[in-house]
């Protein structure tokens, strides 16, 4: 019997002694979705908040309306810094000559011209210390960090010091920002209605 239990366990369970790579999230079977990887080791994804999912796809519509000819957006896509990290931004913008087909399942440090993490509680030292310092040690130009205050979005911006290898921010918007570097844009994240509720399901107060 306790073979027969052995067996069952999936194989990302019993991890190598000198970590997972990069490319080993895309041979291992049945790893929960959206599974990323730090210093070699798996980091699962906590459950999605609703402020989580509307922020994202406001950014991801948005950006996709703005993006200049040759960039595309990408939401929660594994990103290859190195052989033992992978982690999913909420939101990259893209080259998208690094395109490789329809089965593609990551984008290359090089490739990324901006990446943005949505903080959630469960992954927030992650999203604000971690993942920045790994993004701007790979090179990647720009990063934005979305904070929940006051129940409403705040971008904090960042602009890679190559000279330094870290990121210097560059402005804080609450709730919207227009801003001419990555590119020209302008997103408004807070709600179109201003998050005033209704008495129902489709009906306005």
């Amino acid at each position: 019997m306790e073979r027969e239990l052995d067996l069952a366990m999936p194989e990302w369970l019993r991890p190598p002694a000198t970590g997972y790579t990069a490319d080993d999230l895309d041979r291992l079977r049945d790893l929960p979705p959206h599974t990323e990887l730090l210093f070699g080791g798996l980091v699962f994804s906590a459950r999605q908040t609703t402020f989580h999912a509307r922020t994202t796809s406001r950014l991801d519509q948005q950006l996709a309306d703005q993006v200049p000819d040759g960039w595309e957006v990408c939401c929660r896509m594994g990103l290859k810094l190195d052989t033992r990290n992978r982690p999913e931004p909420d939101v990259m913008v893209v080259d998208a000559r690094a395109d490789t087909g329809p089965d593609q399942t990551s984008w290359l440090a090089r490739d990324v011209l901006l990446a943005v993490e949505v903080v959630e509680e469960a992954s927030a030292e992650r999203d604000r210390d971690v993942k920045p310092r790994k993004y701007a040690a790979a090179g990647i130009r720009y990063f934005w960090r979305v904070e929940r205050e006051q129940r409403e979005p705040v971008v904090y911006a960042y602009e890679l010091d190559e000279a330094a290898g870290d990121y210097v921010q560059s402005g804080t918007f609450p709730g919207s920002l227009t801003v001419q570097r990555p590119f020209p844009l302008t997103v408004t994240l807070t709600r179109p209605d201003g998050g005033r509720r209704v008495s129902a399901p489709g009906t306005p107060e």
